[in-house]
């Protein structure tokens, strides 16, 4: 009885921690399995990352370079869904070997995580509807503010309001200001600005300020850092980054902006 009790509180100490056993490549990269390159993504916001109607699987930018790191690594690209408020946990606790997520590299995050060199640049942005007086962040004092889950941009918000309303996704929360809800959303302004060419009913107001989004990996994992590192120098290198993002976006966000 003691045995089985034992081999119980292993397993659920092994579940706990996130110690699942991974396999160790030859340059000391870790990996789940060792062909294999399993990659995080939300699926929640488009063209980011958002689910096929037809398999379910994920397609968009991140995805996208998500499985050309994949295959500058030599390892077979897997996708894995999880919500975006949950994805860093879920890096600590082993479900994937990175997540290509638009994660804005930030102090609190890097406690945590590593993160790759930059393989976008964006910025949190105030959007409105077209009939809002809202103009800046300063009009945003006593405000609905809507923001998404796990995101940095109610940390932002907060510096400007304590009326903050969170949604699981950036796309869902733009969708709410456009119906009618809130009287702002901060967010990406990649996203805002797709969002808008969707047909939401929004306007971009300020640029708050710039942020650069990376890959994120274990902390106990730095050799897999520097060979994503590498991988995306030669993605930057060749145009793969470029030609990757112009496919979303219709242009370069890949490209580090002058300041």
């Amino acid at each position: 009885m003691k045995r089985v009790i034992g081999v119980l509180l292993l397993g659920v100490a092994v579940i706990l921690t996130g110690c699942a056993q991974k396999d160790e490549l030859a340059d000391g990269t870790k990996l789940i399995h060792k062909n294999e390159f399993i990659f995080a993504a939300s699926g929640e916001f488009k063209p980011f990352s958002y689910v096929r109607n037809k398999d379910l699987t994920m397609t968009g930018f991140d995805v996208a370079v998500g499985e050309a790191i994949a295959h500058e690594l030599g390892l077979e690209p897997v996708q894995k869904r999880i919500k975006f408020k949950g994805i860093v946990e879920g890096i600590k606790t082993g479900r994937a070997d990175a997540a290509v997520a638009s994660h804005t590299i930030n102090p609190g995050r890097s406690k945590q995580v590593l993160f790759s060199t930059p393989y976008y640049y964006s910025g949190p942005q105030v959007f409105t509807r077209p009939d809002s007086d809202i103009k800046t962040v300063e009009d945003l004092k006593g405000k609905e503010v809507a923001v998404a889950k796990g995101s940095t941009y109610a940390a932002t918000a907060a510096r400007y309001t304590n009326n903050i309303k969170q949604y699981d996704s950036d796309i869902t929360a733009l969708k709410a200001l456009s119906i009618g809800r809130h009287d702002a959303v901060i967010t990406d302004f990649v996203t805002g600005r797709s969002a808008k060419k969707e047909g939401f009913k929004i306007v971009p107001k300020q640029l708050i300020e710039r942020s650069e989004q990376a890959v994120v990996m274990p902390k106990d994992n730095p050799q897999l850092v520097k060979r994503v590192n590498e991988a995306l120098e030669r993605l930057r290198k060749n145009g793969t980054l470029k030609k990757i993002s112009i496919e979303y976006f219709g242009e370069d966000i890949t490209e580090k902006p002058e300041k």
